[in-house]
């Protein structure tokens, strides 16, 4: 049996958006260095330690247990996108 990926709301991902300013205190638990808010937001990315970590519910699950690592590939797909208006 094959899960689907749940969808939610516009009003359900506003609830759980992280705050902009809880990111800028936020850094990576390995290398201490700042973390990248993904694209569709999903998840903080420390590019210096290889890792993505995700934010459920709007909370930054900030363990390596959590954690996926990222190849090289992405890492440069990151370094080479351009600034986030938000």
């Amino acid at each position: 049996m094959t899960r689907k990926p749940l969808q939610r709301s516009d009003a359900e991902r506003q609830r759980y958006r992280l705050d902009p300013r809880t990111l800028e205190m936020l850094v990576c638990p390995l290398s201490k260095t700042r973390l990248i808010l993904s694209s569709d937001k999903s998840e903080l990315i420390s590019i210096v330690a290889r890792y993505a970590f995700p934010i459920r519910k709007g909370v930054p699950l900030l363990v390596i247990d959590a954690a996926r690592r990222i190849d090289e590939d992405e890492v440069e797909a990151l370094r080479n996108r351009p600034a986030d208006p938000d």
